[in-house]
């Protein structure tokens, strides 16, 4: 396809973490389909080859990389093995995260660490490192996925709703801390119909509390994340975007 020159990523090199599948999949198509060179980034490398293969199928380049980005010195590594791959990071999408359900009384104190090492941690790890080097060189942009879970009561999810609230706060902050030349955003993303809606009821997955009324198709995240990511969106940072539905 001819990318619109608004939507024209060639030349750019875009990572991101929880990349071979869901919403990250479809980030990460998208932006290959319009140019750009992906690094698709999970922990198991077997489903991060195969996304790149398919992209590599376009004639696209793409490099796999197994990374759990909860942890600090794997997302140090992900940085050098993404740089040594195509030499610079002009977007990196903070995508990876779980919400497993769990009453707050009964959370055990591992799968708290768990959920807020890969729903914040990592993203402030990986987050703060590119955005130095993208600062001390030509600039880019950073979008983290966030969850209307950070704004809104979700019983059961505790930790998530705060590890996504902190990086709501994150963005906020960067978008400042490394201006002018790295933008910083969130996607606020409402309920999707990736792996997670597995374990939703029937009607949950027909239905959902939201203005539209219905739980979101994974490829209905892409435009945010084009918008977000262009270059054309030059006097955007800071911005928390919802892409949820509409109100509840």
């Amino acid at each position: 396809m001819t990318p619109d020159p608004l939507f024209d990523f060639s030349g750019k090199v875009a990572l991101i973490t929880g990349g071979s599948r869901g919403l990250g999949y479809q980030m990460a198509f998208a932006l290959a389909q319009r140019g750009a060179d992906t690094i698709i980034a999970s922990r198991k490398m077997e489903a991060c080859e195969k996304v790149a293969e398919e992209i590599r199928a376009l004639g696209g380049r793409a490099h796999a990389v197994s990374a759990h980005v909860g942890k600090w010195d794997e997302c140090d590594r992900l940085i050098e093995e993404s740089y040594k791959a195509f030499g610079r990071l002009d977007i990196l999408i903070n995508n990876a995260g779980m919400s497993p359900a769990v009453p707050s009384h009964d959370m055990p104190e591992n799968l708290f660490d768990s959920v807020l090492n890969l729903n914040f941690k990592g993203p402030f790890r990986l987050a703060s490192q590119v955005g130095k080097r993208m600062s001390d060189g030509d600039g880019g942009c950073i979008i983290n996925i966030s969850s209307i879970a950070a704004t809104e009561a979700m019983p059961g999810v505790v930790p998530y709703s705060g590890a996504k609230a902190a990086l709501n706060a994150m963005t906020v902050s960067m978008s400042k801390e490394y201006a002018p030349k790295v933008r910083v955003n969130t996607i606020q993303a409402g309920p999707f119909l990736t792996d997670i809606a597995d374990a939703w009821s029937e009607e949950a997955r027909e239905a959902q509390p939201v203005a539209l009324g219905r739980p979101g198709q994974p490829e209905e995240i892409v435009t945010a994340a084009l918008m977000l990511a262009s270059p054309s969106s030059s006097y955007t940072t800071g911005a928390i975007l919802r892409v949820d539905g509409g109100p509840r």
